[in-house]
Parts: structure tokens; sequence; C-alpha cells
């Protein structure tokens, strides 16, 4: 379980965040909507422990981000543009990540970006790749350690149709077996067909909170 209390994020001398108090549970998707600049991508950044936040303090599992553990730990995050070696295929950017915490297991990896609509045996460099794919590889890259939370900022962006089909039925299995997702999105058929609770925000204060 994630919980975020009071809040409060000010960066030279302009508040970003205020009195942010909200939860989130294992099994549910939570959609932070609002418009651009209203505090969705840094509170986000405040969850994963990127920035600390000026007051106020964020739990995961009962242990405080940035006191009891730097970062959010067990998690697949997608914040703004994901980055990648450009020219390394998507195969091999995935095998790069997972051996900075062990040896990657070519198997589930192959799986995974299968899963995501990617061809495991494709060799072409990731500079090659449209947006389109690049957003399955990092969708890819955020669950291919089975990580239980998933923090996704805009995960559908530059996908068409299909590929966002596809991701969204990916996410409901994902939920299905417990994962704890928070994803924003402009979309609002996103959050219609994904989301068990919904986070509207605005000016760095949250407007609605409710199913």
């Amino acid at each position: 379980m994630i919980e975020v209390k009071d809040v409060n994020l000010t960066i030279k001398k302009h508040e970003i965040l205020k009195g942010i108090t909200c939860s989130f549970d294992y099994g549910t998707i939570t959609g932070l909507v609002g418009n651009n600049g209203c505090g969705k991508t840094m509170l986000m950044k405040c969850i994963c422990g990127f920035i600390r936040p000026s007051s106020g303090q964020v739990l995961f599992d009962g242990k405080r981000i940035g006191k009891d553990t730097d970062y959010l730990r067990h998690a697949g995050i997608i914040i703004e543009t994901p980055r990648f070696i450009d020219y390394y295929s998507g195969m091999k950017n995935l095998k790069v990540l997972c051996g900075l915490s062990g040896k990657p297991d070519v198997a589930k990896l192959k799986e995974t970006l299968s899963m995501c609509g990617l061809d495991p045996e494709l060799r072409i460099s990731v500079r090659k790749y449209s947006l389109g794919m690049r957003q399955r590889l990092a969708l890819a890259q955020a669950i291919m350690e089975d990580q239980k939370v998933l923090i996704l900022d805009e995960p559908f962006n530059g996908l068409d149709k299909h590929g966002i089909a596809e991701m969204r039925t990916l996410l409901l299995q994902l939920k299905e077996k417990g994962h704890l997702i928070i994803l924003s999105s402009h979309n609002a058929e996103d959050v219609k067909l994904l989301c068990d609770h919904v986070i509207e925000m605005e000016n760095g204060v949250i407007l609605r909170a409710g199913k």
C-alpha cells in the first residue's frame, strides 16, 4: 500500500503540491487526471522518491520514502520521455537494465516483449523504433521483473488504437494479479475503462477523489 500524507512541494518559491493526502491499494488502478501543470507528474516523482517533499510523507508498506528507504522499491516506472541506449536493440536494453540487479532471465524478457507487442528477435536498434514501439518497450521495462507497483505517466503516448487496446488489456490483467497501478492520462476513455479510483488535480491540490 502507498500512503501520501499531507505532502507539500515548493520549488523556487513556487508551490507545486499543496496538502496532498491519498492512498493506493494493491489490486487496483488509480487514475491521476488534470490539465498539464496540475501536479500529477510531480506527485508521481514524490511517490517514487525522485523528489523529496518540502513537508509531509510518503509511505510504502509502512516504510517512509526518503527515510526508511531511499526510493520506491519493487516498482516499474514510466515518467516523462522514456530513455534507452539508442544503438542497442530493445532486447539488449532490457538485458542491460536487468543486469543491474542480477542475471537477466532471457526467457522472461522475451515473454515480456511479446506481451507488449514487440518481436523479441528484432535486431534493429532502438533509434530506428517508432514512437509507438518505444512506448511498448517502456512498458516492457516497467513490468519485466514482475514489479508489484507500476507508476505510469501517460503510458499510451504514441500508441495507435490497436496498441492502446492491447495495453489496456495487459494492465487489467496485471491488476487482477494484485498489482498496484497508478497512471495518468488525458484520455477520458482510459480512465473510464481502467480505473477503480480517480484523483482529479488542479493547481497542485486534489479537487476530487472517488470512483
